[in-house]
């Protein structure tokens, strides 16, 4: 049996990296890291210029009670400064620049888990997971300690996230084939702090040696599961209907349904900590494009330049018109080489303004493409109409928040309408709306 789930458009995979080992890019010259890498609060700043530090020393601490995640250095050497950039969202954030000694000097709070796993109590693990700074590394950047916490006593099933349904993105399929045991050991970790009564890993159909692979390295208990092809199968709530059958409503949880669902990638971030201590300062990145000389699975130290990112990959083989941070169905579009990978960071793709396939927007023709695609069950057709004329209460009507701007939409539309950035700006504007209220 395949899961599926409503919904959903079938592009064009594009997994040109999926036979590429992770290689190790460990010597940045400099790294500019982000005091905000999360969903929440930015963190505080530990340093200034001037000082020496280590690897997998706190640079960044989360205001006491916000929610967050702390920040990590990636590399020794000094910081050079502290400098408020833009970020590819276009918010004010504070980053450290700190200049390599090429040392790799390990911070002496960088230590395993003084503990046996089945010594550590609930509370120890999260606190464990929350000072190595773990966040949901699939995109969201969901802080995983908060995941952790909000899922006590309502959990009963984890869901393992294998699916990386986004097109190019092959870094979570390398992980798979590379480093198994590091993803069912983080799940191990989350099992025995929930409780959780099952593990359930899924994984794509169109990555069968995966799916034997992890078959194979499964513990007793753990069930791979094979998943439909198709977009947006990773999101948590396609996930969680093809595997129950259950609508998880706008403004509930999964551990609402009894569920808890983390990627691969992040699994293997909270074995890390657990195991060694090194707190989450690495990022397996693909990268890819028809721009791109060397497309490669790179595992490089957060703050790494995407400049440099693509120097070690061996550069550009054509001038891109396109640089997108993550996939390009729901990556955002960067406006410089020199913006840095984050936690969140999946993909740099460099593409051509021949294979960008941006078309010139037109009137709509009522096709109903965009109806039959959405997996939320919404009409973006209506939607998109609204927004357009500045009525966002009707936006709102037609349930424009419940949008998760996967962009099945966007990708048949015939009339080239760019319907997520509509639904985002409706978003914005009834958010801000709300605020003055």
């Amino acid at each position: 049996m395949k899961y599926t789930f409503k919904g959903g458009i079938h592009p064009g995979g594009h997994k040109n990296t999926e036979g590429c080992a992770i290689k190790l890019f460990s010597n940045p010259a400099k790294v500019w890291i982000p005091l905000s890498q999360h969903i929440g609060a930015p963190c505080e700043c530990l340093v200034k210029k001037g000082d020496a530090v280590s690897v997998g020393q706190k640079i960044g601490e989360v205001p006491a009670g916000a929610l967050g995640a702390p920040v990590h250095s990636s590399v020794s050497g000094v910081v050079e400064k502290i400098e408020t950039l833009s970020d590819i969202r276009g918010n004010l954030i504070k980053h450290v620049v700190i200049a390599n000694d090429f040392q790799n000097t390990l911070h002496e709070s960088v230590a395993p888990f003084p503990k046996k796993l089945s010594e550590a109590t609930t509370e120890e693990i999260i606190a464990a997971v929350r000072e190595a700074g773990v966040v949901g590394m699939g995109g969201a950047g969901f802080p995983a300690h908060a995941k952790l916490s909000s899922a006590i006593g309502k959990a009963t099933t984890l869901i393992v996230n294998c699916v990386e349904c986004e097109p190019y993105l092959t870094c979570n399929y390398r992980l798979m084939l590379e480093r198994p045991s590091e993803i069912f050991g983080g799940a191990k970790i989350v099992a025995k702090a929930l409780g959780v009564k099952q593990t359930i890993v899924a994984i794509e159909d169109n990555k069968p040696i995966a799916i034997k692979k992890m078959t194979e390295e499964a513990p007793e208990g753990v069930r791979v599961v094979t998943m439909k092809t198709k977009y947006p199968q990773g999101d948590e709530r396609r996930l969680i209907y093809a595997l129950t059958g259950k609508e998880l409503p706008r403004g509930k949880l999964p551990a609402d349904l009894g569920c808890v669902i983390f990627n691969a990638e992040t699994l293997s971030a909270i074995y890390t900590a657990m195991a060694t201590g090194v707190p989450s300062i690495y990022r397996t990145v693909t990268v890819d494009g028809d721009a791109a000389a060397e497309p490669s699975n790179v595992l490089c130290p957060v703050g790494t330049t995407v400049r440099d990112l693509v120097d070690f990959c061996g550069g550009l083989k054509a001038e891109p018109e396109w640089l997108i941070n993550g996939g390009p169905m729901m990556g955002a579009a960067m406006w410089s080489p020199d913006l840095p990978v984050t936690k969140t960071t999946s993909g740099i793709l460099l593409f051509t303004e021949g294979a960008s396939h941006v078309r010139e927007e037109t009137n709509c023709i009522r096709c109903g493409r965009c109806v039959r695609a959405c997996p939320s069950g919404l009409a973006p057709c209506y939607m998109v109409a609204s927004v357009k004329v500045g009525n966002y209460e009707e936006a709102e009507k037609f349930n424009v928040m419940n949008c998760v701007e996967c962009g099945s939409c966007a990708f048949g539309c015939p009339a080239g309408i760019p319907l997520v950035q509509y639904f985002k700006l409706a978003k914005s504007e009834i958010n801000k709306r709300k605020k003055k209220k």
